[in-house]
């Protein structure tokens, strides 16, 4: 698919953000992964290593993979110092057009629009040469192929500095409405999915919670990368 940067088409309102992102749902549900944005609620529990109590000392590198229509890009760019810079990236040129007019229009990432960056672009292919110290990753991970989730989260992995923070969320219930609902094929591949997810989260996860108040239910599971992940300049 050719990806190309948005124009100057203007920014929508949250109500129409919401039905463009329920008609994208509809139409490529398996890389949207959800009937409805993420919640305020489920986006500062992913913002959580940007919160006060948590900030380092220095400026800071976050990256944002998966944004859709930007409710959490917006928590994560009220939540940006002025030395920080954001990174999102988001491959579906439908929402990159949303991102990019919010970031004229919407107040929270306008008043952070010289930090943000949006990267129209897919995660396992784009270019990355420095480190960041946070990801922030709201792919649909049960519904892709068991090798493009291993990529995915090695390609985290990787480009995390030693100690860095990585949050996700899966959202609850979904094995066992596959199961009733799929093919064998689809329910063999959302376990594998599964298994992996969980043996990657049993090795680096440091703490997990759920968030009630979205639709679905989302559990948040935050990771540290071991001190010594490879920096993204060494695997360059």
């Amino acid at each position: 698919m050719d990806l190309t940067q948005a124009n100057s088409t203007p920014a929508q309102p949250r109500s129409a953000a919401g039905l463009a992102f329920l008609r994208e749902a509809t139409r490529t549900f398996r890389t949207t992964g959800a009937i409805a944005p993420s919640s305020r609620q489920l986006a500062e529990r992913l913002a959580a290593p940007l919160a006060p109590a948590s900030r380092l000392r220095r400026p800071t590198a976050v990256l944002e993979v998966g944004a859709g229509t930007g409710p959490v890009t917006r928590v994560l760019a009220g939540s940006v110092g002025p030395a920080d810079r954001l990174d999102v990236v988001e491959i579906n040129p439908r929402f990159v057009d949303i991102l990019h007019g919010a970031l004229r229009t919407d107040p929270a990432m306008s008043a952070a629009s010289d930090r943000i960056r949006i990267i129209p672009e897919s995660i396992t292919e784009m270019r990355i040469d420095h480190s960041y110290d946070v990801i922030v990753s709201c792919l649909p991970f049960t519904n892709f192929e068991p090798d493009t989730v291993k990529a995915i989260l090695d390609r985290y992995l990787s480009v995390l500095v030693p100690g860095g923070h990585l949050t996700f969320f899966g959202y609850l219930g979904t094995h066992a409405t596959r199961s009733l609902l799929s093919s064998r094929k689809e329910s063999v591949r959302h376990r594998e999915v599964t298994d992996l997810l969980h043996e990657f989260t049993r090795r680096y996860a440091s703490r997990h919670s759920v968030v009630w108040r979205n639709l679905p239910p989302a559990r948040v599971w935050h990771v540290r990368a071991p001190e010594h992940a490879t920096r993204a300049a060494d695997a360059a």
